[in-house]
Parts: structure tokens; sequence; C-alpha cells
């Protein structure tokens, strides 16, 4: 199973992830199911301005494609590219933000991409999408599903 997450806090933001899911399907990326899209506080590193302080609306997809864990992120960055996200500091505010959160049961770890991705089961605007669509996935590290990752997380 190969799960996206997108994200966007600026501008149009269903916009945004709505553009994402069309120009995916244009690069041999179909999607098989999207969960509801929820809107989360945006994380906020020690030190960051107060204007980065936007809510995100989250989405996570279920997607089959031809292409290698490498071939999609570059295909991702392709398209953040294309919809208008600008290079800036980690975690600052962006229009769209596509993440590949797990691709199979793939472990890897490399100077472009970590799988599966090595956050997700700490962030309930992960989680509780992915939970949504996908409760009985597994995580091929802690063993545990999507549903079981959420309900850890504290309140």
């Amino acid at each position: 199973m190969i799960l996206l997450a997108l994200g966007s806090n600026l501008g149009k933001r269903e916009e945004y992830l709505a553009q994402a899911r069309t120009v995916l399907e244009m690069f041999d990326v179909s999607i098989r199911r999207e969960s509801s899209i929820i809107e989360t506080p945006a994380l906020m590193p020690e030190g960051a301005p107060a204007d980065w302080n936007i809510p995100f609306l989250n989405q996570v997809l279920r997607v089959e494609t031809h292409l290698s864990p490498l071939d999609l992120l570059s295909c991702i960055k392709h398209i953040e590219a294309d919809l208008g996200r600008k290079p800036a500091s980690r975690w600052a505010p962006r229009e769209i933000d596509i993440d590949i959160l797990a691709y199979n049961d793939v472990l890897m770890v490399d100077d472009l991409l970590t799988l599966p991705h090595p956050h997700m089961d700490s962030r309930r605007f992960v989680l509780a999408p992915l939970a949504e669509i996908a409760p009985a996935w597994v995580h091929p590290i802690y063993g545990k599903t999507a549903a079981e990752l959420l309900a850890e997380l504290p309140a």
C-alpha cells in the first residue's frame, strides 16, 4: 500500500489539495482511496515566527503507481513546484506539501527519502486521516495498525 499525505496552509487550501490530486493522476499515480480533509494547527518549531501559525488542511491518499519510491518523490517535488510551492525553511507555511508516508513494505533511509515517513507515528494530522481510509494498515517497523498508533497518541 502506497500512502501519501497532502497538506496546505496558504492561499486557497482546498483548491491546492484538489489540484494536487488531479496532477498526481496525470503522472501515473492512481488514487484508490482518499480521506476526508481535516483542519489542524500548524506545527510550530521553537522560535518560529508568529505569522507561521496558519492552520493546515490535511488529507491522506492511498495510491497505486509503477513509479519507484525515488521517482515518485521526484514527481511530487515537480508537482509541488508547479502548484506554487517556493523553497522555504522547514515547517514554513506552504501552498502544498506532499509526503510519501509509506511505499508498500519498503524500508529505506536515503539522503532524499526515508520510508516509512519517520514522524508519521506521532502526528495526529497524519494518523487520523490514515486510520479513516486504512485502519488496518500495519506500520512495517512498529508492527501496529494505523488505528492502534492513533489510539496511542495523547489527547
